[in-house]
């Protein structure tokens, strides 16, 4: 899989990761043995970046004992989520006890108290316990905070949504961050599973199978990676089939723009 430099983060992620927001969200020794075989399957293609939060339920957890004896095979995203700051300091050792004490992206889950939030997590990296921080929102709505919180050269790294149907980060966002050397990574490739819902017809998507394309997934996946301002997509999934399925999107050749407004007037029409 392709490998791409995260920005001025430092750190080099393949462009499919995983995500695990609901489908890691789960209790029981089958469902958490589940959990593990995604990860397999993940590890086994090359996608070793892992993305969770605190507000993903049981993610951070599930996610953390399916890595165990594998911490240093991968980079974990992880995110700081609450109002009070004393919260905020919880969350981030229990975040560090399941990883390992170290957070290879500590993010600001919705912007929420960033200001507050990003001085522990200075203060974390100061410690050699975090690599690198950035900040993430998914509505476009609080973009213009995204704005301010990119240009105080606070963070390294955002994380938005992008898909064919969620196109605003392309007006003023992804300049800014290709302006700023910003790594970007992508939540919601699928639109919340909206897109998948209905796959077009095999002779529709015949067009792309020169750019390694077997399925819709991959042909959403690979639109946004074609994007080379789109350093890392993060699907989730709970079928390590389908994360297998969706690693293969992480190799070229990319998309041409002939090709990428092939896509968009496929889900548009979905």
């Amino acid at each position: 899989m392709e490998r791409r430099d995260l920005g001025r983060t430092g750190l080099s992620v393949p462009v499919v990761g995983m995500g695990t927001w609901r489908t890691f969200d789960v209790r029981g020794e089958a469902a958490e043995a589940n959990a593990r075989a995604v990860v397999d399957a993940a590890l086994e293609a090359g996608a070793d970046f892992f993305d969770s939060s605190p507000m993903y339920g049981e993610a951070e957890r599930v996610l953390g004992r399916a890595l165990e004896g594998r911490r240093g095979e991968v980079l974990v995203a992880t995110k700081v989520w609450t109002e009070s700051v004393a919260e905020g300091e919880r969350q981030a050792a229990r975040s560090l006890g399941f990883f390992g004490d170290r957070i290879d992206l500590y993010q600001v889950h919705n912007l929420v108290n960033w200001r507050a939030h990003l001085d522990m997590i200075e203060r974390l990296r100061d410690e050699g316990k975090v690599r690198a921080i950035g900040a993430t929102h998914y509505s476009p709505t609080a973009f213009a905070e995204l704005r301010r919180v990119m240009e105080s050269g606070r963070i390294d790294a955002i994380q938005i949504p992008y898909n064919p149907w969620e196109r605003e980060v392309e007006r003023d966002i992804l300049p800014l961050a290709e302006e700023l050397g910003l790594g970007v990574v992508v939540m919601r490739p699928f639109g919340e599973g909206g897109l998948l819902r209905r796959s077009p017809a095999p002779d529709a998507l015949a067009p792309l199978e020169p750019f390694g394309i077997r399925t819709w997934a991959q042909a959403l996946l690979k639109w946004i990676l074609s994007d080379p301002r789109c350093h890392v997509a993060i699907p989730a999934t709970s079928n390590p089939a389908h994360m297998r399925e969706n690693a293969r999107a992480g190799e070229g050749p990319w998309l041409t723009d002939e090709a990428r407004r092939l896509v968009a007037r496929l889900a548009a029409a979905e």
